[in-house]
């Protein structure tokens, strides 16, 4: 028989019982940012019509029931199992064959329902933004400094038959949605605006559906200096990669004000163009992604001048960038001597070119939100129905927008205001702790052991007595 020492580990006695420790306690933090912005309120107002008079469940609680599992690891309706053994946290929720039936009924009438939760989650924006003070993404926004929202599509692979589900452009099958991510910028993460769920043959740069995005994300901007009338302004930006660079979006991005940052896709005789720029020993050299000195190999230059830019909006600049490729890259017919050829178009008038550059070349954090928003729901689709998926994208942006402003008010003075959600629930969401009563009432006992315990009462205090100075 091995000796017990040689097992590392200690291993006691193992067995089922009764007790009052509570599993996902730091998830209190989701349950409190659902209170302090009001989402609850204004979600239940929203859905009301969809709720039966005598309903035991309403179809706002089962649809945050839903954004919950997903933000502390849940992927399908029956993971909500992990919130209903916890009624003392996050209260009565419903079966898996009730969430189901409401589901369907919602999918049913799915454009007026996903209208009525964008409102509600406009309205919880709002509150949020006012809550956070001037850690808000807006508090600072200006022309030179502007809010930033960042347009993408990914790919989502099917494994079974689903309703439009369709072929893509790299042989996989599923579906292409659309997203629109506010980027916090270097010190947080971000949050959705706008997903559009389409089939997986949707074409990358569909100029209407960048327009159908764009419009759902502006619509989720409190009304005010960003957004007035249905109107932008410059104080807004929209990024994208070349997807988004067609004459009809841009148009539609100038007729509203935006200012804009976007791929674009260079000439045939792009090869030419830069031979001229090389003589007139016009490139300048790039900004490193940290912004404290120039990036080695990297040089960017202005090609508006050598273009026919016939049928693009006026006032558009054409920003080229080349760099050395990394080794083993292989080289397109458009890169010029050995270096890595893009371009960007912007309608910003003024700054130097390797800030302008530094901002479009930033777009890459998108990625890095649309990754989260998979961890968090959109990596599958678990419904059968078109309308019902698209439902399930409203869930993943509600659990995406609850952990997102939970940082914004709670965390914005630690290093958590940038973790990512498979590191809150490591660190926060799990925390152990047991609930009691005392003089009729709950009180949730975080364990003191818990190296992060601090972080979630502070959290907690700093979200409840943010509720009470507004």
């Amino acid at each position: 028989m091995s000796h017990p020492t040689l097992f590392f580990y200690p291993r006691p006695r193992v067995d089922i019982a009764e007790v009052p420790a509570v599993s996902h306690a730091g998830a209190v933090l989701l349950t409190d940012t659902i209170g302090a912005t009001g989402l609850a309120r204004s979600l239940r107002e929203a859905l009301d019509p969809w709720t039966k008079p005598l309903a035991e469940h309403h179809a706002a609680k089962v649809l945050l029931d839903l954004a919950m599992t997903l933000a502390v690891g849940g992927e399908v309706a029956s993971d909500t199992d992990l919130l209903r053994c916890e009624p003392g946290v996050f209260g009565d929720v419903a079966s898996a064959p009730t969430i189901s039936r409401i589901l369907t009924a919602l999918a049913q009438d799915a454009p007026a329902v996903i209208e009525a939760i964008s409102q509600a989650r406009r309205v919880a924006r709002e509150r949020a933004w006012v809550l956070a003070g001037d850690h808000s993404p807006a508090a600072a926004a200006s022309a030179k400094k502007p809010l930033v929202i960042d347009l993408d599509a990914t790919l989502i692979t099917a494994h079974s038959e689903k309703e439009q589900a369709a072929p893509n452009f790299k042989r996989g099958y599923g579906f292409h949605p659309l997203c629109a991510f506010l980027d916090h910028g270097s010190d947080g993460t971000g949050e959705p605006l706008a997903i559009q769920l389409r089939p997986g043959n949707a074409g990358s740069n569909t100029a209407a559906d960048h327009i159908t995005v764009t419009r759902q994300a502006l619509a989720q901007l409190p009304a005010g200096p960003l957004v007035r009338g249905g109107q932008g302004s410059k104080k807004v930006l929209i990024r994208t990669d070349g997807a988004g660079g067609t004459k009809d979006f841009l148009q539609w991005l100038t007729r509203r004000r935006l200012a804009y940052s976007v791929g674009f896709t260079l000439p045939a005789n792009t090869p030419d163009l830069l031979k001229r720029i090389d003589e007139a020993a016009a490139w300048t050299p790039a900004y490193d992604s940290d912004d404290d000195g120039v990036r080695d190999g990297a040089f960017v230059a202005e090609l508006t001048g050598l273009l026919d830019l016939t049928g693009w909006p006026a006032g558009m600049r054409v920003i080229v960038r080349k760099e050395r490729p990394h080794p083993g890259a292989q080289l397109r017919i458009t890169d010029h001597e050995g270096m890595r050829i893009t371009a960007f178009a912007t309608n910003t008038p003024r700054g130097q070119l390797p800030t302008l550059e530094l901002r479009h070349r930033r777009r890459a954090r998108c990625e890095d939100r649309i990754r989260n928003a998979k961890d968090m729901g959109l990596e599958k689709f678990p419904l059968q129905g078109f309308a019902q998926n698209q439902i399930w994208c409203q869930i993943i942006q509600l659990a995406s927008e609850l952990v997102a402003w939970m940082q914004t008010i709670a965390l914005t003075s630690t290093d958590a205001r940038k973790w990512e959600p498979k590191r809150l629930r490591a660190r926060l969401f799990e925390v152990p702790a047991i609930l009691v009563r005392r003089a009729r009432r709950k009180i949730l006992h975080l364990a003191q052991h818990a190296p992060e315990a601090i972080k979630v009462l502070t959290g907690v205090n700093r979200l409840r007595t943010a509720v009470a100075q507004t």
